[in-house]
């Protein structure tokens, strides 16, 4: 990476993480090596690499300058717009410089402000003010580590991997671009990643793609998120990775990292609803939906935020399913959770990832289907009504999927979700 630099005076000591080993494209640095971007203040910085990526977001930890941080492809030409009428400067990083459209409204800078561009899983993404404090949420004694960085830069995940490495000694990282990702266990094994942390849709993909590369990767802990984790998965990586701790985070932009879980086990204690700590944040379920109080909430929101995730209570353990305004369907009066859905379809041996929706039916009002991708291995092959008996012994007659279209890779987005 050679972003052209002048470095301004440093207003704030070093992170104590800036000596951490970094590995960027295959090459190994430190922070303290990476180049300071002369970037504006307030900046829209869309990166073209990881690399150009982190150098932002430590140009940020020491000078303190306002940052939204995003990749050129999540902000289309009406989010651009936004961004400069809101006093931007939007800010293409590369390898030749920086390249600054001027804002329509410019404005004062807020020091110390980092932005977040939600996901968008709930239609178009929202910007979400933060500062690097609230979005550093491992603030204790941590083994030394060397982490994998697989998500898109300027992403919730993305900077709890990052502010770990940047605000702790010892937490090293290795980045691997959106080209790399299919074989990112050659990449952690070559520098010893021993912690990595994923979407299941990464996971599943990986186990589906070269699950033997998957197990030479020292990997002593392994974390999930982003997406709804049902047994399926967990018991999946655990059969690969027999002592490793496996970590399941409930975060998002709006309430930050919420629920944290190491039993291996899908869901989270009943017994933890309502539950009340100084500093932690208050879980509690309103209907049929996810509520959190948190003190690592995004800069305007404030007491209890509905999450818009559908829960269910099982067993003792609260399961979070998927979003309300896609998880339900209405099978003729009868309602339907995609996610228990899925969890029997993933469920199935021969079952490497699995989606499920409503289709519009005409006397019933909807109808379930579902795709699904088989694993590589799965003899014998199970045909569509093998799968369809696999559901019928598990599910109501009217939550069985009446079509069932095997799909011959695991979609994914750049998020690392594939919209289950």
């Amino acid at each position: 990476m050679t972003v052209a630099t002048s470095r301004p005076a440093s207003a704030r000591p070093e992170p104590a993480g800036v000596d951490n080993r970094l590995v960027v494209g295959g090459t190994p640095l430190t922070w303290r090596a990476l180049p300071t971007p002369a970037l504006p203040d307030p900046a829209a910085v869309l990166a073209h690499t990881a690399g150009h990526a982190l150098a932002a977001a430590r140009q940020h930890a020491t000078h303190g300058t306002e940052l939204l941080l995003s990749t050129a492809s999540r902000v289309d030409a009406a989010m651009r717009a936004e961004l400069l009428d809101a006093g931007f400067t939007v800010a293409l990083v590369g390898d030749d410089g920086v390249h600054p459209s001027a804002p329509t409204r410019p404005r004062a800078a807020e020091p110390g402000r980092l932005w977040l561009l939600t996901s968008g899983s709930t239609g178009r993404p929202k910007r979400v003010g933060h500062t690097l404090d609230t979005l550093t949420t491992v603030r204790g004694d941590q083994p030394d580590r060397t982490w994998l960085c697989p998500y898109a830069p300027g992403t919730y995940a993305w900077w709890q991997v990052v502010t770990l490495s940047l605000t702790q000694s010892g937490q090293h990282l290795v980045v691997v671009e959106p080209d790399e990702l299919d074989d990112w266990p050659a990449v952690a094994a070559a520098h010893g990643v021993d912690a990595a942390s994923g979407t299941p849709t990464f996971w599943r993909r990986t186990l589906y793609r070269d699950s033997a590369a998957l197990a030479r990767v020292p990997l002593r802990q392994i974390t999930l998120g982003g997406e709804p984790v049902d047994q399926a998965i967990l018991d999946q990586l655990r059969e690969v990775f027999p002592a490793a701790r496996l970590s399941w985070i409930y975060a998002s932009s709006e309430v930050g990292a919420s629920i944290v879980v190491h039993d291996g086990r899908a869901g989270f204690p009943v017994e933890w609803l309502g539950r009340k700590t100084p500093g932690r944040p208050t879980i509690t379920v309103h209907g049929d939906e996810l509520v959190v109080t948190s003190p690592y909430h995004g800069a305007g929101l404030a007491g209890p935020i509905h999450t818009g995730d559908r829960v269910q209570l099982i067993d003792g353990r609260v399961l979070i399913t998927g979003r309300l305004d896609s998880d339900e369907i209405n099978v003729g009066g009868s309602k339907v959770s995609a996610g228990v859905v899925r969890g029997v379809l993933t469920g199935h041996p021969a079952v490497a990832w699995a989606r499920v929706t409503g289709r519009r039916a005409p006397v019933l009002g909807a109808m379930v289907v579902a795709d699904v991708v088989l694993t590589p291995t799965a003899a014998p092959v199970p045909d569509e009504a093998a799968l369809v008996r696999w559901c019928a012994e598990r599910l109501p007659e009217y939550a069985v999927p009446r079509r069932i279209r095997v799909l011959t890779e695991i979609p994914v987005k750049e998020t690392l979700k594939s919209d289950v």
